[in-house]
């Protein structure tokens, strides 16, 4: 996390912090002996504090700086300036890379002033990286709970928060927009494992206004899109977005971020074409271009409409016909019934239930899989107790399809004959459908 924390210091840091890091002058004004930060007007009256935190501040060693700051608050716990050495130490803890200081000196600060914006930052920042990196789902979402609670806070506290003394609009200006950049990728991400999609996307999109290059942040935006129910069509800009990103900082992470992106893609579009051409858009657009769309699947009720305008009833196979009698579209369910009704037909299956005069056949691949009947065949005569098939045994049979129920589905079948010959090779389904079968006709 050493480079992460260096470039948030940049961050806070380079816009100027004159309450905290300006070395103190002599204040005139205030009278004999009494010192006060530079552009502050909290005095120190005590020579010798005044020494002390002239010391602590002057110091160029990071480790010197430290150890005389903690000195300066442990002799003077109740200074005027407490909150100017608190915040200069937990900065100077930044620059060591010294996490737990920098904790401990942080909620120590908010001790101080609740609403101090530096320390509401770095902690945000901090228990949200450390809640993406969280092994045990109980602790990440504390630590992002923890995190989203400082960035709201911090939101907050912007909007009424008076420019500090010694900043000038512009230079205020910038530091607003990177702590509310910081703040409002906490508040995001809390929200994102609370499943709370549609109030993160707003957070998450401001955050990536200061840094449209995070790609954590833009993968995470893609996530609240794309897990809403239906996806967000925008979610797949931003996944491939986030794999391109994330290409040369972290390669393992965009192949992650691919082959989610992918996986949304298909489901959402029907088929893989055009994925490639997604992933250049990504790559040649720093945001999302106007007018970015993706074309949906066609609904299970337009996917039967073509499949009976293609194919006729006779020459599918059963898993199509499924699909079609518990796609919706009656018409064409109409159709195929009205084709196959009443015909001798010959198919494979695995027999799930066996009686000698009814059994129950799982006929397709997810079927089958799931042990899951989807056809009753009522036997011509019963079978003979040592030609009874075996539950979970493959099976060759003859039956008259005589009515079927859409949902769950189930076909009927009369006239049911074992078969001892081998049936024609399987009939395959449309792609689209999402599901595969080894039946026979």
């Amino acid at each position: 996390m050493r480079k992460s924390l260096m470039m948030l210091l940049l961050v806070l840091v380079v816009a100027g912090s004159a309450l905290a890091q300006a070395a103190p002058a002599q204040d005139q004004a205030a009278g004999a002996g009494a010192a006060k930060p530079a552009q502050s007007n909290k005095q120190i009256k005590d020579p010798a504090e005044y020494n002390a935190y002239m010391a602590a501040v002057n110091a160029k060693d990071a480790n010197a700086k430290a150890s005389a700051l903690e000195s300066f608050l442990q002799t003077y716990p109740n200074s005027v300036i407490k909150e100017d050495a608190l915040e200069l130490l937990m900065k100077t803890y930044q620059q060591l890379n010294n996490v737990p200081k920098i904790e401990d000196t942080g909620t120590k600060l908010l001790q101080v002033n609740p609403n101090n914006l530096t320390a509401l930052a770095l902690l945000a920042y901090l228990k949200r990286y450390q809640g993406l990196g969280a092994t045990d789902p109980a602790q990440a979402t504390a630590l992002l709970n923890q995190a989203g609670e400082y960035g709201q806070r911090g939101l907050q506290q912007l909007e009424t928060a008076p420019k500090p003394e010694g900043y000038q609009d512009a230079d205020w200006a910038k530091m607003k927009d990177s702590f509310k950049a910081i703040f409002s990728a906490a508040v995001g991400n809390m929200q994102l494992s609370q499943k709370n999609y549609q109030a993160a996307i707003p957070n998450l999109t401001e955050a990536l206004k200061a840094n449209p290059n995070d790609y954590i942040t833009t993968y995470q935006l893609a996530v609240a899109y794309l897990e809403q129910k239906p996806i967000v069509v925008e979610g797949l800009f931003w996944g491939a977005k986030a794999a391109d990103l994330a290409q040369k900082q972290n390669p393992a992470a965009a192949t992650q971020f691919q082959k989610y992106v992918h996986s949304k893609y298909v489901r959402y579009h029907g088929g893989e074409d055009g994925f490639d051409q997604l992933l250049q858009t990504a790559q040649n657009s720093p945001t999302i271009p106007q007018g970015f769309t993706v074309a949906p699947a066609p609904s299970p009720a337009d996917q039967a409409a073509q499949m009976c305008q293609q194919t006729p009833p006779d020459k599918m196979g059963f898993g199509e016909w499924e699909f079609i009698f518990t796609s919706g579209n009656q018409q064409c369910s109409d159709t195929v019934w009205n084709a196959i009704k009443g015909k001798k037909l010959q198919m494979q299956g695995k027999v799930l239930d066996v009686t000698p005069t009814v059994l129950k056949i799982a006929a397709t691949e997810d079927a089958i899989n799931a042990n899951t009947p989807e056809i009753t065949l009522n036997m011509t005569a019963a079978i003979p107790a040592k030609l009874l098939p075996k539950p979970n045994s493959t099976l060759l049979f003859e039956g008259q399809p005589d009515s079927y129920t859409p949902n769950p589905f189930m076909m009927t079948m009369t006239n049911g004959t074992l078969l001892t010959k081998s049936a024609p090779p399987p009939a395959k389904k449309p792609a689209a459908a999402h599901r595969t079968t080894t039946h026979k006709r």
